[in-house]
């Protein structure tokens, strides 16, 4: 298990929210304000998706 931090734009969060739960198992993702007010900081948990093997 590892955590993603990211300071995006504010309006770019959700599509970088979804991106990263298309590829990796996450928990809720904690959004809070940069001192900047423009942007956010972004934490994500995220753990990577159990690899799957075809039986023969």
């Amino acid at each position: 298990m590892f955590e993603i931090r990211i300071i995006c734009d504010d309006h770019d969060a959700d599509r970088i929210k979804t991106a990263l739960a298309e590829v990796f198992d996450t928990g809720p993702p904690r959004l809070y304000p940069a001192r900047d007010t423009r942007r956010t900081h972004l934490y994500i948990t995220a753990d990577h998706r159990p690899t799957t093997t075809e039986s023969e």
